[in-house]
């Protein structure tokens, strides 16, 4: 498994987007300088979809301080469609995440408890913010769906962040 720190380079990865084309991960569109890319589990999760929900309603939110945002999981594109349509989710969201890919970005992994829940490997929840120059400004990795970071209290800290120029933190690692 790779392991990304902060304030190093976000690994630029290519997904399919479901509204059509590829997208680029760490490579803000839509005039945007940053971007906040939310990596959820899948359809099968429950708090994922609560999780899409807000973070849908806070998309304006983060695109007033320049942040563009981004959801990607291991789905292929029929589940994360169903996703979409379930929650009323028009924001940008990737499908079919590789493991090599996950590895990339350091993800923790999990195999389904059962054909029931999904058919695949898929990579438990986190959150990447890149800043303006493709650095990680904030990253969170969870190994289980029920740590994940308040998206109304990201968005107040990017908005500090932003309006203060506050550094990356948590550059050195313990030894």
């Amino acid at each position: 498994m790779n392991v990304l720190d902060a304030g190093n380079a976000f690994p630029q990865l290519t997904v399919p987007e479901l509204q059509g084309g590829m997208l680029t991960l760490g490579a803000p569109q839509g005039g945007h300088d940053w971007q906040l890319v939310v990596v959820y589990r899948g359809l099968h999760c429950p708090i994922c979809k609560t999780y899409l929900s807000t973070l849908e309603t806070l998309v304006p939110a983060f695109n007033k301080i320049g942040v563009d945002v981004v959801a990607v999981s291991a789905d292929p594109k029929d589940k994360a469609r169903a996703m979409a349509n379930e929650k009323g989710l028009t924001l940008t969201i990737g499908y079919d995440l590789s493991i090599a890919q996950m590895r990339e970005l350091g993800l923790y992994i999990s195999d389904p408890r059962s054909p029931l829940e999904t058919d695949q490997p898929f990579a438990e929840p986190a959150v990447f913010v890149i800043n303006a120059a493709g650095e990680i400004q904030i990253i969170d990795l969870s190994n289980a769906p029920f740590a994940r970071p308040d998206l109304q209290s990201l968005v107040n800290g990017l908005t500090f962040i932003r309006e203060k120029d506050y550094p990356i933190r948590g550059t050195h690692k313990a030894a």
